[in-house]
């Protein structure tokens, strides 16, 4: 749960997020997936957080990831997971499934506001799994979800 007197949170990262800055810039901004991880970071350690940042396009690589945070040595657990399924989100029972095996706090987020989007991107497999879900605000969305477990994390 630490590392050096640190706790980890594992950032999630699903399909396509590998193509920010260059795909749809007018929906997801033009920050890439590294400029995300890189302001994440800096704030983390402003926190007092180390921030595993991955990525995949795989859904079963997410599921696995998921269930690392049950399975691994005590030294190596992580304190929360944030997750951006993307188009997942929309489609995923086996990543709820997996959500739901997990004894720590979950933050969903969305780059773009998915409400204001397609009406199959409204409905979210993943909320029911999370403490709560953040969307709308580009890259930021990733340090107001860092707030958000920093917060339920300590009680603020």
């Amino acid at each position: 749960m630490t590392e050096g007197g640190k706790k980890k949170i594992l950032v999630l990262n699903g399909p396509n997020l590998n193509m920010l800055g260059t795909r749809e810039p007018e929906i997801y901004g033009s920050e890439t997936l590294a400029d995300i991880e890189k302001n994440m970071t800096a704030r983390a350690e402003i926190l007092g957080y180390i921030i595993d940042f991955r990525q995949t396009n795989s859904e079963g690589k997410l599921i696995d990831w998921i269930q690392q945070t049950t399975i691994q040595q005590d030294s190596e657990k992580y304190s929360a997971i944030l997750l951006n399924a993307g188009a997942f989100t929309h489609t995923s029972v086996a990543i709820l499934d997996a959500l739901q095996t997990v004894n720590i706090p979950i933050i969903e987020l969305h780059l773009s506001n998915i409400f204001k989007r397609e009406k199959f991107r409204h409905h979210s497999y993943i909320s029911p799994a999370a403490n709560g879900v953040i969307c709308g605000f580009g890259g930021n969305s990733y340090i107001l979800a860092l707030e958000a477990a920093h917060h339920i994390l300590n009680k603020v």
